[in-house]
């Protein structure tokens, strides 16, 4: 067993496990960790806890230390340079005539690295860019493709519901939806009504899915008969509901899982 604190960076972001190195760390605490992308600010999702060793991705990185008043300056002047720093990349972008659109930016602690999101429908060869972005900020810059789905969760905003989209709150991972879940629910298959602010279907169709899809095989009855039955075995209702889904055509999920493949060039002079 070992010793791990979970650290989440942003909200309804992944989660993290660290080291917490002796500290007596608190629910929604702000710490300062050293990460992959370098020194970075995150918060105490779950305090120090034992944990089986084969779940610890090594190497164990440690949280160096509980955020100071230096550090929320620091934080305060990060956010600043990530809001100046939008405009300037917008301006390289439609300079070099790249079909890109700049989503957000994002920094770390230290301003060792700046991460610049953005969608497109084909990859974009952006390696002038770099360059240009590079020698502009003097530090490593990061471009990283994204799907529709993680630029709603970027972005935030409110579904039709009225309240906050379900991505940008608390979903951290993206799972596939299909048309079968709003036809399993009875809703209406228009598809202004079951689709979502980043264009895809609805991330809250999948809540209710399966109690639908029980109450369904439950009402067809027990067992069922196929017309074609392989080796002369009874298919029953359940099988043959997942048989039909397999076969309704799946709606792929962009951002599914981590983000599209990034390019992270070295910039700094």
């Amino acid at each position: 067993m070992k010793e791990v604190a979970e650290v989440q960076f942003r909200e309804a972001g992944k989660i993290y496990y660290f080291d917490p190195a002796g500290l007596d760390l608190r629910l929604r605490e702000a710490v300062v960790v050293e990460t992959e992308r370098g020194v970075d600010m995150g918060y105490i999702i779950r305090e120090t806890h034992p944990i089986d060793e084969s779940k610890v991705v090594e190497p164990l990185r440690k949280i160096l230390r509980k955020a100071t008043a230096e550090d929320w300056q620091r934080i305060a002047e990060v956010r600043k340079k990530e809001q100046e720093a939008f405009p300037i990349a917008l301006r390289e972008i439609n300079r070099l005539g790249l079909p890109m659109k700049l989503v957000a930016v994002q920094s770390t602690l230290d301003g060792s690295k700046i991460t610049f999101y953005f969608v497109a429908e084909k990859r974009v060869d952006f390696r002038e860019l770099v360059k240009q972005l590079a020698g502009i900020f003097k530090t490593r810059i990061e471009l990283r493709q994204i799907g529709v789905r993680d630029e709603a969760k970027l972005l935030k905003s409110y579904g039709c519901c009225g309240r906050p989209l379900c991505c940008a709150t608390f979903l951290r991972d993206f799972v596939p939806v299909s048309i079968r879940m709003a036809k399993e629910q009875n809703l209406s298959l228009n598809p202004e009504k079951i689709s979502g602010l980043c264009g895809r279907l609805m991330c809250c169709l999948i809540f209710e899915f399966e109690n639908y899809s029980r109450k369904s095989a439950a009402e067809e009855g027990p067992r069922e008969t196929s017309s074609i039955e392989e080796a002369g075995k009874e298919i029953s209702a359940e099988e043959k509901v997942d048989k039909e889904e397999k076969e309704d055509k799946k709606v792929s999920r962009e951002g599914e899982g981590e983000p599209s493949p990034s390019e992270d060039v070295s910039g700094a002079k």
